[in-house]
This record gives structure tokens, C-alpha cells and sequence, in this order.
């Protein structure tokens, strides 16, 4: 055979499984695959369903060739589709619509379909290697590694972790955050993705689930559940919310998180950058009072739930705090809380005209005449009265001086 000797592939399976670190298995079924494309370019079509049997004992191959039976006397398309005709001499009992295989040795091979045989060998094996090593990884997932940018291209970020390299979509890094070649950063896996051709780690720097492993980092009240995160929303690179709540009486589950000076959310800003901030909240099971706390730094006034849906009303100062730059606020306290919140404008109680200094004086001075003028009158009013009264000792007294006179003149 030109360029492809079976035998020699045959006793290679062995040692191309303990280099590669992969079954054995699985390196056979990619020789086998790479048989099958060989004998389809030499003898057949690109569209024939062909797979071959390597005996990796005597380095002998058969390929099998699939077809589906039809109807006689009609067009047909022969690397797909055999008559009933001839398909029942292949097999005495096939049907229309069974599947037939056609069985044939393996004899030689051109020199183009030797190169393409080492093609699919080279490819398929290092796919199949790649596979082996994510699905190593499949039990980091939910963790954070640090790994090295080793590509920046314009929709994803390629990260060396050592044994394999994971892809940071868009939608999974942080808004505003640049990256270099060479650059040493955490990454937090999110999955592994699978498909037809190959399988992809999937890493992120933007996700809530960052967010919560880096403060599982810095809190130990987390482990040993003196503190629980309750929700997490995030818009990486622009705001946090995360609503805490403590399991164990007297301690402050926001002080918690925060920490001494504020180190522990320190400490997490450092690895995000300055430019996101982190609101920790108290979460709380009765629904008004978690949206007044998840709507912060905002005063409340009033709260209306109907059903998964939320009426706040605010005052008119405290209404674009309510909503935030951009709708961003209410935006993250709808995600947090899981209400869908609508901030309405209430009327402002009316305040007190306030009375300055002068004003009390003023009215106490006013109050003071008046009362002047009350006792003026009433003094007046009883100097009438008293004038008014007949000096009853005054006539008697001329009484008396007449009688004395009377007496007198008798005698």
C-alpha cells in the first residue's frame, strides 16, 4: 500500500495511546475514521456513509459501505441509495427503507488518499486530545483559576490555563477591562461547551458567580454559615448589588462583608477594578422592605406588590436616585429582588411655614398690647363705676350737722 502501511498504523495504536495520554479505544476509532476517508476518496463518493474495522492484531481493514433500499425504477442516487432489487441480493429479506451494508476489503490506497488518511490522523487526534483534557477540567468548573492572556482577538479573549486554553466571550468579561498578552488574571470557569466539531472551556470575569466566589475568598463567616449571599445582580464594570443576611443573632451581615475598614470589599475592587461599584444590602424575607433595601441609596416612601410587580412611589428629589444613572438602579433591584418595579412620583407631605425670630416677637409684643388695652379698659370701667356710686357718708354726715342746727335753735 502506497504511503499508508495498515500493519505499521495497526501496532502504532499502542504507542500514540500512551503518549497522548488517550484510550486506546479512542485512538482506534480515529486510525478507523482515518481508513474510511482514505477508501472513500480512491473509491467512492464524498457523500458515502462508509466506516471501517481495523484489526490492529493482523493489520487488516474491511470498510462497510451504507445504503438505503428504495423502490425499483426510479432515480436513485447510487453512493446513498441502493434498488429493493439489488438490495435483496445482498440481503434476501431487505425491505424498502432498511439500511444495507456492502462490505470491502482493503487493498491499496493512492497517494492522495494516503495524505488525506494522515490528515484526519493528525486532526482527529488532536481533537480527541484536547477533549480529554477539558473533560479534566469538567470537575473545576465553579471555580476560579488564574491563567495568561495568550491571544486578544476582537470577540473573545484566549487564556492559557497550563494544560488546556479557555475562551472569555464578550458577554463574559468585564465592560471597560483591557487586556494584554501576557497578562496574568483570574478567570472563573463557567462550563464546557460541546459540539459537532470540538469542545470549548468557557471562562468569565463578568459574571455574578466571579462576584460571589471572590467574596467566598475573603469572608470565612460564608464556610462555616454564619452569613449566607441571598441574590447577586451585576453589570460588570459599572454596579454590583448583593443582599446578605446573617443565620447567627447579633452579627451584621453588611460589617461582615465589608470588613474592617472596609479591607474584604476592598479586596475584591482590587481584582474588578475601581470603576464597578458593590452595594451590599440586608436581605429580608418580607418583600417591601427587601425592595426598599435593594432600591438604596434611594428614600422610600411607599411600597405596592401586586403579584411579581412592585409600585414604589418616591418623592421628586429622590426620584432619579431611585432609577439611576441609565435605569441602572431599579434595573439591578428588579434583577435582585425578582419584582418588576415601577417608580411613581408621590406627593410631598406639606411642610410647616417655619417662623422666624422676629415673627414670635412680634406676635408676643401684638399680644401684649391687647392684653394692656383689656386691663385700661377694665380699670376705666370701674373708675365710672365707682363714680357713678352715691357717697352715702358724705349725706349723712350733713344730716347730722342739720339736726345739730335744729337742736340748737330751740334752745
Amino acid at each position: 500500500m502506497e504511503g499508508l502501511d495498515l500493519k505499521q498504523l495497526s501496532a502504532m495504536v499502542n504507542v500514540i495511546a500512551e503518549e497522548k495520554g488517550l484510550p486506546e479505544e479512542a485512538v482506534l476509532d480515529v486510525v478507523q475514521m482515518a481508513i474510511a476517508a482514505a477508501w472513500r476518496k480512491d473509491n467512492g463518493d464524498k457523500d458515502m456513509n462508509v466506516r471501517a474495522m481495523l484489526n490492529t492484531k493482523t493489520g487488516e481493514a474491511v470498510v462497510y459501505i451504507e445504503r438505503e433500499v428504495i423502490e425499483d425504477d426510479v432515480a436513485y442516487n447510487p453512493a446513498t441509495e441502493i434498488p429493493l432489487a439489488e438490495a435483496q441480493k445482498i440481503k434476501a429479506d431487505a425491505q424498502i427503507g432498511d439500511l444495507i451494508e456492502e462490505k470491502e476489503e482493503v487493498k491499496d490506497f493512492g497517494r492522495v488518499a494516503a495524505m488525506t488518511a494522515k490528515q484526519v490522523v493528525v486532526q482527529r487526534l488532536r481533537e480527541a486530545e484536547r477533549d480529554a483534557v477539558l473533560s479534566e477540567f469538567e470537575d473545576k468548573i465553579g471555580t476560579v483559576m488564574t491563567g495568561v492572556v495568550a491571544r486578544v482577538e476582537p470577540r473573545v479573549v484566549r487564556v492559557d490555563l497550563g494544560k488546556a486554553t479557555g475562551i472569555m466571550p464578550r458577554s463574559e468579561q468585564i465592560d471597560g477591562e483591557y487586556y494584554t498578552v501576557g497578562e496574568r488574571l483570574k478567570v472563573y470557569i463557567k462550563g464546557v461547551e460541546h459540539d459537532d466539531a470540538r469542545a470549548q472551556l468557557i471562562l468569565s470575569r463578568g459574571s455574578a458567580e466571579f462576584i460571589e466566589y471572590l467574596f467566598r475568598q475573603e469572608v470565612p463567616e460564608l464556610e462555616n454559615g454564619s452569613v449566607e449571599i441571598r441574590g447577586i445582580a451585576r453589570e460588570a464594570g459599572r454596579r454590583t448589588k448583593i443582599a446578605v443576611m446573617s443565620t447567627v443573632p447579633g452579627v451584621d451581615p453588611v460589617g461582615t462583608f465589608v470588613g474592617g475598614r472596609g479591607i474584604r470589599v476592598q479586596a475584591i475592587m482590587n481584582e474588578i477594578g475601581d470603576r464597578e461599584k458593590i452595594d451590599i444590602i440586608n436581605w429580608s424575607d418580607n418583600p417591601s422592605e427587601y425592595i426598599r433595601e435593594a432600591l438604596s441609596p434611594a428614600e422610600i416612601m411607599k411600597v405596592e406588590i401586586d403579584g411579581k410587580k412592585a409600585k414604589v412611589y418616591v418623592t421628586e428629589d429622590q426620584q432619579s436616585i431611585a432609577i439611576g444613572r441609565q435605569g441602572q438602579n431599579v434595573r439591578l433591584a428588579s434583577k435582585l429582588t425578582g419584582y418588576d418595579l415601577d417608580i411613581e412620583l408621590a406627593k410631598a407631605p406639606e411642610k410647616k411655614k417655619r417662623k422666624n425670630a422676629e415673627d414670635s416677637l412680634l406676635n408676643a409684643l401684638s399680644e401684649t398690647d391687647e392684653d394692656g388695652a383689656v386691663e385700661d379698659a377694665d380699670a376705666e370701667g370701674l373708675v365710672d363705676a365707682e363714680r357713678e356710686k352715691p357717697m352715702k357718708g358724705l349725706n349723712e354726715e350733713v344730716k347730722v350737722d342739720d339736726t345739730e342746727e335744729t337742736s340748737g335753735g330751740v334752745e
